[in-house]
């Protein structure tokens, strides 16, 4: 089993620093999240990431920038579908680069108080922006969670706080217990033949220029389906 700690930069981040490297095969950090473990496997962050926070890669350690997280995302339907924030972009680079069993994220809420916003202070609260791709973050992640399903890998989440993320929470202890959860495969089906009808698929990632042919509605209307595929159908329960 291949479980990819995918570590952000929320204020408990730091909590990371102390695990033991044996309850995760790989880390993803993203951003400035790689300050919190010198140990990152892959570091990802985005075309405008500040060139004096970069670290260095040492042996055995990989930077992943655009030309590789951009086919990535392509590949799982683009941008638009996905959501245009790096903890999205990092976890739908995972899937397809490293195709692990889970994807554990830790610091990755999207959850902002009035005080501290990230482990090194305030920063920015990039998937709060106004984003036609971030209506709902809780639809993005069921999207990933489903997709991950799909492919046989359980999106979880680490963090006990306060989540915008849908995914199931798991302890550091069962981490690798942890198991794709059920979902509704007709929804799931609907909702990605409509993502084909709508076409909103831009190859080069940068979907901001063509973001007039974008209908908020419809993508309103995708995220309600995501939402409800995300919930395990009653016949599974039964």
């Amino acid at each position: 089993m291949t479980v990819v700690l995918m570590l952000g930069s929320a204020p408990m981040a730091l909590q990371a620093a102390a695990w033991k490297r044996a309850a995760f095969d790989s880390l993803l950090a993203i951003n400035n999240a790689h300050a919190v473990r010198p140990d990152w496997d892959y570091h990802i962050y985005p075309w405008d990431y500040p060139e004096e926070r970069r670290p260095v890669a040492q042996a055995g350690q990989r930077t992943i920038l655009q030309e590789d997280f951009v086919p990535a995302q392509n590949a799982y339907g683009g941008f638009v579908y996905a959501g245009g924030t790096m903890a999205f972009t990092a976890a739908y680079w995972a899937l397809h680069a490293l195709r692990p069993q889970v994807i554990a994220a830790f610091g990755c809420d999207m959850h902002y108080g009035s005080g501290q916003t990230h482990f090194y202070g305030k920063g920015s609260a990039d998937p709060l922006r106004d984003d036609i791709t971030l209506q709902s973050l809780e639809a993005k992640s069921a999207r990933l969670m489903v997709l991950a399903a799909m492919q046989g890998c359980a999106m979880v989440n680490l963090s006990a706080g306060p989540s915008r993320q849908v995914f199931p929470r798991v302890t550091l202890a069962h981490l690798r217990a942890a198991r794709p959860p059920a979902y509704d495969a007709e929804i799931a089906g609907r909702a990605l033949r409509r993502e084909a009808e709508l076409g909103y698929f831009v190859a080069s990632g940068r979907y901001w220029e063509e973001a007039a042919r974008f209908d908020p509605a419809a993508l309103r209307e995708l995220d309600a389906l995501w939402l409800a595929a995300a919930q395990e159908p009653l016949a599974a329960i039964a």
